[in-house]
């Protein structure tokens, strides 16, 4: 089977002044105005940008929690509408930014939920649906924290979790709202490991992220956001640029290529003191 690819195709939605929507209004303003995206399958895509560039609602635009007023959504070359509620869950995972989880559950039990799109109505998970959950947790080395409160667990550690959870989906498509944004430098490490054993397996991983030297680690393909415009989409090489990340972030950036690494930093202008030397 071969990996799903995403496309958006004059996409136009927006927020109703009072508050969020599932559908743009004429009253509102888009925040997207015919945008057009094509995200290659099988490798790992970054959404990059400023906060309030539009990556969240991009994100949800092709899981469909939002609705497009206009324009084409296509998931594997198929309208992103045309898919059950179940067949949605066992094509995308979403890992967001801050899960709301009302009850108690341990570890397991909550990777385990990730089984609910390949059950059948009021099933109940089995021995082989436990089995993926452990092995889930096997392979992100988890499995320590399997019967620990999932209200016990550090921020780090509630990450790692719920990405477990999506995997437990066997997703063909993998999206990923900032999923390092509050995480130490080990766990940040942990996390981009796994997305990359994803997109080795064949899964189209895209993720959100405002940090252009995480984009330059792992990604084979980024997309530049402002202001819910698509500014540039391609190679790493060829789209961070300083030229490209300064029009992004509005701030002078530096490219810099230390060990063979693309490193991007803030431009710093030279203080008096050392342009009176």
């Amino acid at each position: 089977m071969n990996p799903p690819t995403i496309s958006l195709s004059d996409v136009v939605f927006g927020y109703h002044q009072e508050g969020r929507a599932a559908r743009v209004r004429s009253a509102s303003k888009p925040l997207f105005q015919r945008l057009s995206l094509e995200i290659p399958a099988g490798t790992i895509t970054t959404i990059l940008g400023p906060n309030g560039s539009g990556k969240t609602t991009l994100l949800h635009l092709i899981l469909g929690i939002l609705v497009p007023e206009d324009g084409v959504v296509l998931l594997a070359r198929r309208p992103r509408e045309t898919y059950s509620r179940r067949e949605m869950g066992q094509l995308v995972g979403l890992v967001s930014q801050d899960e709301y989880i009302p009850f108690n559950f341990t570890v397991l039990e909550y990777v385990v939920l990730g089984r609910a799109p390949h059950l059948q109505l009021l099933q109940t998970p089995g021995v082989e649906d436990i089995s993926v959950a452990e092995a889930i947790l096997g392979q992100i080395s988890l499995a320590h924290l399997q019967d620990r409160s999932i209200q016990s667990l550090s921020g780090g550690e509630r990450q790692l979790v719920m990405i477990a959870r999506a995997l437990a989906q066997h997703p063909r498509i993998l999206l990923l709202d900032e999923p390092t944004s509050h995480l130490d430098l080990g766990n940040r490490e942990h996390v981009l490991a796994i997305l990359r054993q994803q997109a080795e397996q064949g899964v189209t991983v895209v993720f959100t992220t405002h940090e252009p030297n995480q984009a330059a680690d792992v990604a084979a393909f980024v997309v530049l956001m402002r202001e819910g415009r698509v500014l540039g989409a391609g190679t790493p090489e060829a789209v961070l640029t300083t030229a490209w990340l300064t029009q992004t972030y509005g701030v002078t950036v530096d490219v810099l290529e230390v060990a063979g690494r693309r490193i991007i930093v803030p431009s710093k202008p030279m203080s008096a003191a050392l342009l009176a030397r």
